[in-house]
């Protein structure tokens, strides 16, 4: 109790999973709260004082379920593991914090709206603008945008965003924005370090003015903090005033049923839904965001039009494109994968055949000669080697987990092409073993044993 009160007092407004043997136990508040959102029986344990403290817990192998449950309500979860060797351990074993998950930072993918972006924010304020940085982890989107000081138009932003986690200055007085987010539930977040870690400024290489980077070192810290890795795969942060597309209340966004209808909150009936019919997730989500963002620049306007118009004109080169396109997997969050660590060997097939379309999609706008669209492809880059450094090491098909093996193919490493073939061969492989260890050593009474309890094990008389 002593080790989980020490690890508790630096994530106060986190519920600890506290892993305990084969179950993830909470303790005090936590426990009472746990319980009570997630339906569970609250039960005591003796802790050295005269009352029982409160305690549930969750089965380990199960509790991504409990946690999204956690999250969905706006609560952030911290898990803790033992971080030592128990057979090395003098006393207790060491327990600390190995990951933190908050609902503006889930990455996993059944827990995500596909055609959605999940966005978290962090807010800075000047004497006469807010700015916001706002980032999606699982795209490595960053953007900055600047608000008039009105708590109205602020909470405005926040809602069109659908931001899920916003964090603020312990100076900030919370209730400027509760007042306005009554019927949305937000989860607030506090932290204080704005120095952007020296790997991160070429993020923010052309921005100079203070409020932005606070802002946006308020946020990468924070992402820091509770991801506990560096983030390879974020991208150049994005600057934009709000005065640069129309203001849309929130009010009339419900209204004009943008992106859901007014009655059931659905997609389908809303003028997203019209419209989206769109090829791939990346696809849905920038539509999502330009129904919310309408453009109020006419040249931007205009040459977006113009690519469209041409689009439309050229029936064969729009059909190829369609054609390609239902050929890409979401590479922006098969990338944020990778880069946590918790890809599968379909994700890296899936991007490596998302890759080998791009050349195609690249000539065909380029026939079209649309100064707009080749300035959108002339960004896209040739991975052909890693295409084939993919293709070369990963069977077709591979199996969904890790765990179930299979994944690399034959004659890509002849060491583990040996160990494969020592698997198979288990049998053999230990009667040599046991004759090459009594050669080496000349005890000839050697022998290799084998029981439940200690496995495999070398026997000498």
């Amino acid at each position: 109790m002593q080790q989980y009160l020490e690890i508790k007092k630096d994530y106060t407004d986190f519920i600890v999973f506290f892993r305990l043997g084969d179950f993830y136990e909470m303790f005090f508040t936590d426990a009472i709260v746990a319980s009570r959102e997630l339906e569970i029986v609250l039960t005591g344990r003796d802790a050295g004082v005269d009352e029982r403290v409160p305690m549930c817990g969750v089965p380990y192998h199960a509790a991504s379920i409990y946690v999204d449950k956690l999250i969905e309500k706006g609560y952030k979860v911290a898990i803790v593991e033992q971080v030592e060797d128990p057979a090395l351990a003098k006393g207790i074993v060491k327990r600390d914090v190995i990951q933190l998950i908050t609902p503006g930072t889930i990455i996993e993918d059944g827990s995500l709206d596909a055609k959605s972006n999940n966005f978290i924010a962090a807010l800075s304020e000047a004497k006469t603008t807010y700015v916001l940085a706002y980032s999606d982890l699982t795209t490595g989107e960053n953007l900055l945008v600047t608000l008039p000081k009105d708590a109205e138009l602020l909470a405005n932003e926040l809602m069109n965003l659908n931001v899920r986690e916003l964090i603020v200055s312990t100076q900030f007085h919370q209730r400027v924005l509760r007042n306005h987010l009554e019927s949305r539930p937000m989860t607030l977040s506090v932290a204080d370090d704005i120095n952007i870690p020296q790997f991160y400024r070429n993020l923010v290489a052309e921005i100079y003015e203070k409020s932005l980077l606070e802002a946006f070192g308020r946020l990468i810290n924070y992402l820091l903090k509770t991801k506990k890795r560096e983030l390879m795969h974020l991208q150049k942060v994005q600057v934009f005033e709000s005065s640069q597309y129309l203001r849309i209340d929130n009010n009339s966004k419900r209204n004009l049923e943008l992106t859901e209808t007014y009655r059931s909150q659905n997609k389908k009936g809303s003028l997203f839904g019209l419209l989206d019919v769109c090829g791939t997730a990346m696809g849905s989500r920038y539509l999502k965001q330009t129904i919310l963002r309408p453009l109020i620049d006419k040249n931007r306007i205009e040459s977006r039009y113009s690519l469209v118009e041409d689009l439309n004109d050229d029936f064969i080169a729009r059909e190829e494109i369609e054609s390609l396109l239902k050929q890409v997997y979401d590479l922006e969050r098969i990338i944020g994968r990778i880069s946590f660590g918790n890809a599968n060997a379909k994700d890296l097939i899936n991007l490596s055949r998302s890759l080998k379309v791009m050349p195609q999609v690249r000539e065909i706008v380029e026939s079209i000669h649309n100064d707009y669209g080749c300035e959108l492809v002339s960004k896209f880059s040739d991975l052909g080697d890693l295409c084939q450094l993919i293709d070369s090491a990963i069977i077709e098909n591979p199996p969904l987990s890790i765990k179930e093996g299979g994944i690399i193919k034959p004659g890509y490493s002849t060491e583990l092409d040996e160990i494969k073939s020592n698997h198979f061969d288990a049998k053999q492989w230990i009667e040599k073993f046991e004759s090459d260890e009594r050669e080496r050593t000349g005890i000839k009474k050697l022998r290799i044993g084998y029981n439940r309890v200690f496995g495999y094990y070398i026997e000498v008389t």
